[in-house]
Order: structure tokens, then sequence, then C-alpha cells
């Protein structure tokens, strides 16, 4: 993981920073490999100032003893301040569906849930197509639980309320 962000890093730097013409790029964000979720993103130049971005993730994340697979989609409107899309500031809301089936020992069920937020993030794309997208911002979930087995484990604490989204994505334009 040190090396891909050195690398990242070191293309930042090396890099013209001069923004090609694409309209389109697709990213993976690497942070979330961290935590056990595989995430691609495809962005779509719509004008001058503004995309389209679709995210997909999967998951196998264990927090403690519950474990959840399944998939979240994340379509999200990115608006670009100083008509620069898709390269430079802009700020982003965004909606967030999550499907996952969570399994506490014996315990088992389906945790579905809807949420949004906003985000704030500069993204880069370079000359050579190489995309460097950071972003952060607030965000809400809410779900809901449904047992197939056994008793319903207590997942709310860190999933339902109010939260961060935060990451790195880095790909290619074209």
């Amino acid at each position: 993981m040190k090396k891909i962000l050195l690398i990242a890093f070191s293309a930042l730097i090396l890099t013209n920073a001069k923004a090609q013409d694409a309209e389109n790029t697709v990213k993976i964000n690497p942070l979330s490999a961290l935590l056990r979720i595989g995430s691609v993103f495809y962005e779509r130049k719509l004008n001058e100032n503004s995309s389209l971005q679709l995210g997909v993730a999967y998951t196998g994340l264990k927090l403690d003893d519950v474990k959840f697979t399944g998939l979240a989609i994340t379509p999200e409107y990115r608006y670009y301040f100083k008509q620069k899309a898709i390269s430079g500031v802009y700020t982003a809301p965004f909606l967030r569906y999550q499907n996952y089936n969570v399994k506490d020992g014996t315990d088992e069920g389906k945790y579905t849930s809807f949420g949004g937020g906003i985000l704030i993030g500069r993204q880069w794309v370079y000359g050579s197509g190489f995309v460097l997208d950071l972003f952060f911002g607030p965000s809400y979930n809410s779900g809901d639980f449904k047992v197939k087995s056994g008793s319903e484990p207590d997942i709310k604490g860190g999933i339902d309320g109010m939260g961060i989204r935060t990451g790195i994505a880095l790909g290619f334009g074209f």
C-alpha cells in the first residue's frame, strides 16, 4: 500500500499537471482495500463544469465478530468550479444504496440501507491520462436489518447515522 501511494505522489510531482481533453475516467480507491472493500468509479463529463460518477463497491468486511458481504452503489453529481470538468476542484452531492448479508456467529440476516451526503474534492487529470482524485465530506446513512436466523445482532453503531466519506482514487482518463 505504501508503494502505491509513493508511486501516486511521485507521479503527481513529476508529471506536468496539464489536464488532457478527457471526458471519462475510471478509478479505484486503494484505501478501501484496507477495509476489504473493492471499489470502482466511472465518471463522465456532462459539460464544462459538471459530470456524473457511478461507484460500485463489493465488501467482505468484518467488524469484531460481524461479517458483511455485499454491494454498494454510489451515484454522484459533480460540479467543478471554474469550468474545469473533469480536472479541478469540485463539490459533489451523492446517494448511496447498500445491500449486505450479515453474519454474527450463528445469527444471519440482511442489511439494506440508503444514505447520502456531500463531498468537496480535487481531481487532477494529467497529460499522460493518469487521474488522482482526493475527496472528503459528511454523510448520513439509515438502514434496516431483517433476521434470517438467530437474533438481531447490534450492527447499528458505525453504520447508521452521521459519518465521513473520504478517499483517494487513482485511475485513467480517456
